[in-house]
């Protein structure tokens, strides 16, 4: 092969080596998180995982009365649904941002529904049993326990600070950063969502 042929083959070759380069391979791709559950919502409804079935869930699990870590989550988690939603709706209308409560005695759905609505009017708040939330939580490797102080009639609750995408099949995704910036949040979503 000459030298001008070789430059003009080059472009050619270059490009069919894009055209067969695959997607990143999702970082929970194969992990044994997420499974079935049945909860209820914010209206009082009984919701299980299929009916999110074909839709992308970003799944967040914390309590109505936290004092600092959860509200500050779904508000940047939300702002960046929210950035997403006004960049790519179509994309975003892929994506079911679910919050689950680790403290379903407090979290009544009435109590969820005046603090879900306040982050994004999509956003679906799941409660249950203790027994639900328990086997639920252990689904999704969330880990969660009452801290009771002394003579307090109130209580905390230690939990998992992480939120998971899953794919409209249930599969586990990707970790996306809670903590993060709106526009960073925003682009791990549309990297993963299709």
């Amino acid at each position: 092969m000459n030298f001008r042929a070789f430059l003009f083959a080059l472009p050619l070759a270059l490009a069919a080596c894009g055209q067969s380069a695959t997607a990143p391979e999702a970082p929970l791709a194969g992990a044994r998180i997420g499974g079935p559950f049945q909860l209820t919502n914010q209206d009082g409804k009984t919701v299980t995982d299929r009916d999110f079935a074909g839709r992308y869930r970003l799944m967040y699990f914390g309590y109505t009365f936290c004092p600092d870590v959860c509200p500050v989550d779904l508000q940047k988690l939300m702002a960046g649904y929210r950035q997403l939603e006004g960049s790519d709706p179509q994309l975003a209308a892929k994506i079911a941002p679910i919050f689950v409560s680790v403290d379903p005695e407090r979290d009544t759905p009435p109590v969820l529904k005046q603090y879900v609505t306040a982050f994004h009017p999509k956003l679906t708040g799941l409660t249950g049993t203790p027994e639900q939330i328990a086997t639920t939580a252990k689904e999704y490797a969330v880990v969660y326990s009452k801290e009771k102080r002394e003579g307090a009639s109130d209580y905390l609750v230690n939990h998992s600070r992480v939120a998971y995408l899953f794919g409209p099949k249930g599969d586990p995704i990707a970790l996306i950063p809670q903590d993060g910036a709106p526009d960073q949040i925003a682009a791990e979503l549309k990297r993963w969502v299709q």
